[in-house]
């Protein structure tokens, strides 16, 4: 289990389908790393799906044991993180009740990545009533566990700052914390949430292989985590790279040299390739292409081979037994917040 003196993580997904090389170098890379020195809690959030998918429940089911599969297959180890499944986790949803109080609906409905999902997904005013509750929600499974870091992609960063608003909030209204307190020292000032801070994945939005819209299933323009050396050489060969539309053909800003700089493992190489592509020197965008392909796939080959352990007949039992196991201590750290989030509010009738 994790070790409870090293700083606080909590990250994780929503279960819209399997996860692709832009969740990878924009987060999820970034969790692997973190497990060796932090407290690691990592969350499906399947509540938040219901949002837009109420309809579909056994879907829902599905994708979430399948992205539990893709994080196993990345490297998250389940013997130094905790993986947390939402609708395991009561407490979440009572302290998205409270700080649902502390968030003017104005400001719930100005989060930029709100806007923006709204608009992606068409939805307009034909949104459940959820749908917007959900960004109080993201702000309710950082706290619950009280996370001091979130590694997210660069599009979830609105949340995160949403979160930091409320904690403030909260520690100030209910706890006597100063409202000049530094961000670091709420905890020490008698606040019960530290003030979390987004930690940005070292690509923050990977163009989707149409290049142009950010890399996405629902776009079908993914690179998957699980997808075979062919897979990947074929669609990285549909990559559109705008080079006949430019001005400049030899321009390295293309979605193309964004792989490049993304997943070439050597600095000198990536350096060669800008200055022979600006230069117009005679490499062509289809050789860029498969070396670019195959390092990819050597990232991805060793989750395809840890995947299929749980693709077996006793996978998704498999699944399931790591998530009952995992639920007991995610309970007892969630409420044991809420806890003190009622202390805080004297709620507690207790003499």
């Amino acid at each position: 289990m994790p070790n409870l003196d090293r700083p606080r993580i909590l990250t994780g997904d929503q279960p819209t389908g399997r996860l692709h090389i832009g969740h990878w170098v924009g987060s999820l890379e970034n969790r692997i790393r973190l497990q060796d020195d932090h407290d690691c809690y990592f969350l499906i959030a399947n509540l938040h799906a219901f949002t837009t998918r109420a309809e579909q429940p056994g879907a829902i089911r599905r994708d979430t044991l399948d992205i539990i599969k893709d994080w196993l297959a990345a490297g998250i180890d389940p013997e130094r993180a905790t993986l947390v499944l939402q609708s395991a986790i009561p407490a979440i949803a009572e302290l998205t009740w409270f700080l649902a109080m502390l968030l003017p609906v104005n400001r719930v409905l100005r989060n930029p990545t709100l806007r923006a999902e709204l608009d992606a997904k068409d939805l307009g005013d034909t949104h459940s009533f959820g749908f917007p509750l959900y960004t109080v929600g993201q702000c309710a499974d950082i706290l619950a566990f009280r996370a001091q870091l979130v590694p997210v992609g660069a599009d979830q960063a609105a949340h995160v700052e949403m979160c930091r608003e409320v904690a403030r909030r909260f520690d100030h209204l209910y706890c006597g914390v100063p409202p000049t307190t530094a961000d670091a020292d709420y905890e020490r000032a008698g606040g019960v949430f530290p003030i979390p801070e987004a930690m940005i994945g070292r690509v923050s939005r990977l163009v989707g292989i149409d290049g142009v819209r950010k890399m996405s299933k629902s776009m079908d323009n993914a690179i998957y985590l699980s997808d075979t050396t062919a897979q990947i050489r074929d669609k990285l060969a549909r990559l559109h790279t705008g080079r006949q539309a430019i001005t400049d053909p030899g321009d390295v800003s293309n979605p193309l040299f964004q792989y490049v700089r993304a997943f070439l493992p050597d600095p000198d190489r990536i350096r060669s390739l800008e200055d022979r592509y600006a230069r117009g020197d005679s490499i062509g965008d289809g050789t860029i292409k498969a070396e670019v392909a195959a390092a990819i796939d050597a990232v991805v080959a060793p989750m395809r081979e840890r995947r299929a352990e749980y693709d077996g007949p006793r996978g998704d039992a498999q699944i399931l037994e790591l998530l009952a196991a995992h639920s007991a201590h995610a309970n007892a750290v969630a409420n044991r917040t809420v806890d003190l989030a009622r202390a805080a509010m004297h709620l507690e009738l207790r003499a």
